[in-house]
């Protein structure tokens, strides 16, 4: 295979892995304020049962972010710069995003204030609504190409990005990982919020099925390859499956299901693009992989490098998903430890 279709593929994969791993820490942020329930008390500790939930394992997720930015600046660095500079403003609001939910996280139990956790609830929801949107909104614009001028550089600006097709991609987006948040709490928690997860994930099931059936179907249609009728039909088959399993509170196989389901996905959103990484829209001027790639050498060499860490990251990731497999629940929350204001203010002074 060469070289340059390899790592074309290689990074389809790095997609993968961050958005059906990603997808479901993004979905557990948006239902913050949506699952728990009780009096004020209860209601915290069901939202640190989601917080704790994927607590281990978000920040770990994000380096299959982080890998697919610096695969695609250095198998494809025309096409880096190209998406990147045509994107600016979207990337931004993302990348916002995303370090206030980082922050939000990590800081959440420092201080035992109600003010303060309302703060942090806002941005974790915020970081995970946000980019959950913005992810579909600029896939479904590599989808149905963008505007580009001769010198390869986006032309559009940032309004024609929000047209129909994009924007039902970010609606896709938005389902699937409320959909995957809502198994994964199902199949991470117990007691009551078990319960109310797993019947929220069975009416999201269909909804996802509806939206994301529609988009898949548009986007096969409008702007794919023949081959990408199979991406579309395991898709479908996938959403069915869930629609299923969760029903028959099946946790573990909705599961495996709704991350097929955005695996599939993925496979039709690059099989779309491809020969291409940026196809062309209204007479623009597309950019293939055979241009936008780096050096054989390069290419070579980054292929050695992938070959023996890609493992190593694996295995750890793993092995942390391993280790945190136990099922949370109310009972497992402990009284909050974090400083008051008071306390801080006395040992800064």
């Amino acid at each position: 295979m060469d070289l340059a279709i390899l790592w074309f593929v290689i990074i389809a994969v790095l997609w993968t892995g961050y958005l059906v791993l990603e997808g479901f820490d993004f979905g557990v942020g948006m239902l913050l304020s949506i699952l728990p329930r009780g009096d004020k008390e209860h209601r915290e500790k069901e939202r640190r049962v989601l917080v704790n939930t994927i607590g281990p394992v978000w920040d770990g997720n994000e380096v299959w972010l982080l890998t697919a930015g610096g695969a695609t600046f250095a198998a494809f660095p025309e096409w880096y710069a190209t998406m990147f500079s045509g994107f600016y403003l979207p990337l931004l609001i993302i990348l916002v995003g995303l370090v206030a939910r980082g922050v939000a996280f990590e800081y959440r139990g420092k201080i035992a204030d109600a003010a303060w956790v309302r703060r942090c609830d806002l941005a974790i929801q915020a970081g995970s609504w946000i980019p959950a949107v913005m992810w579909g909104v600029a896939f479904g614009n590599l989808v149905r190409g963008l505007l580009l001028d001769a010198d390869h550089q986006y032309v559009g600006g940032f309004w024609a990005l929000l047209n129909p097709f994009a924007l039902l991609g970010g609606l896709t987006t938005v389902s699937l990982f409320l959909l995957h948040g809502a198994v994964f709490v199902a199949l991470k928690t117990d007691g009551d919020i078990r319960a109310r997860a797993a019947r929220l994930a069975s009416g999201l099931s269909v909804v996802a099925l509806a939206v994301a059936g529609g988009w898949a179907l548009w986007a096969q249609i409008a702007y794919s390859t023949p081959w990408t009728w199979a991406a579309v039909l395991v898709a479908a088959g996938s959403l069915v499956g869930v629609v299923a399993t969760t029903r028959a509170r099946r946790e573990g196989a909705a599961f495996t299901l709704s991350a097929v389901t955005i695996v599939a996905a993925v496979v039709l959103i690059f099989g779309s693009m491809y020969p291409d990484v940026i196809p062309a829209l209204d007479g623009g001027e597309a950019l293939t992989v055979a241009e936008a790639s780096s050096t054989d050498y390069t290419l070579t060499i980054m292929s050695w490098v992938a070959v023996v860490l890609t493992p190593l990251v694996i295995a750890y990731q793993a092995w942390t998903y391993w280790v945190f497999r136990r099922r949370l629940s109310t009972r497992d929350i402990p009284a909050p430890a974090g400083l008051t204001w008071q306390k801080i203010k006395d040992a800064a002074f």
